[in-house]
């Protein structure tokens, strides 16, 4: 059987420090708090903005950098109080750096955590801005249809911001073009060799042209050869609050 260690309630020098590290040992908590807090900022950097969303890159880096150390120290008797204020006190000085940082260098600023990136321009897909996003087209297309979006020609133009959302400028509505229509239903029909003669959009980029009764047509604009009748929907005004 195994003898369990018995533990003095508010024992200050087992509260605040350990026996088994030295006054030295701080300074390496300290250069850890800076290389965790970097891996953790680089780690959402490359996962994008679609995985941050509403919160900003710096406060889910103070969310997952302060969440152990905070709970480790509610329960657990082998970590010293001080230990965990130096873990706090450096994650709370590189926070308020790296904000700094990025308001007086707009350009690091966008590095880290993203500029608005133009998706969509006069109804077709901007593809080399929306390949160099952590995006697929799925994802792109969803969000739109929770704009009330039925076809790409509805949209003027779609950025995707620091935060992952997607906002959207729209055509009024007797102004809407004929574009790529974006429901599942009728993206699933998509066609290498045209039915039916008519305006057809490219299931790529969204690009629209005329196409005749059985043409296989290559895409000028991304070279994709699936194709998918336009629609011509307007769109209808959200009503005034």
């Amino acid at each position: 059987m195994l003898l369990l260690t018995s533990i003095e309630p508010f024992d200050w020098q087992r509260l605040l420090w350990s026996d088994e590290a030295p006054p030295a040992y701080l300074l390496e908590v300290a250069f850890r708090c800076l290389v965790t807090y970097l891996l953790t900022l680089g780690l959402l950097r490359i996962t994008g903005r679609r995985g941050v969303r509403q919160l900003s890159i710096f406060e889910l880096s103070i969310i997952l950098a302060l969440g152990s150390a905070a709970g480790d120290a509610m329960f657990y008797d082998d970590v010293p109080l001080l230990h965990v204020t130096v873990v706090f006190a450096m994650i709370a000085g590189l926070y308020t750096l790296f904000n700094r940082l990025t308001e007086k260098l707009p350009r690091f600023s966008d590095w880290l955590e993203g500029a608005p990136v133009l998706l969509i321009e006069e109804g077709r897909v901007h593809l080399d801005n929306f390949r160099k996003q952590n995006l697929t087209q799925k994802e792109l297309f969803g969000e739109l249809r929770q704009l009330q979006v039925e076809h790409l020609g509805q949209v003027r133009r779609a950025y995707i911001e620091a935060t992952g959302n997607i906002s959207a400028y729209f055509y009024e509505p007797d102004a809407v073009q004929p574009g790529l229509p974006i429901w599942p239903e009728r993206l699933g029909q998509e066609r290498k060799r045209v039915e039916q003669a008519g305006l057809h959009a490219c299931c790529q980029c969204g690009r629209v042209q005329q196409l005749e009764r059985g043409a296989a047509a290559t895409c000028p604009n991304c070279q994709a050869t699936a194709w998918i009748p336009a629609c011509t929907a307007q769109r209808q005004n959200e009503p005034a609050l």
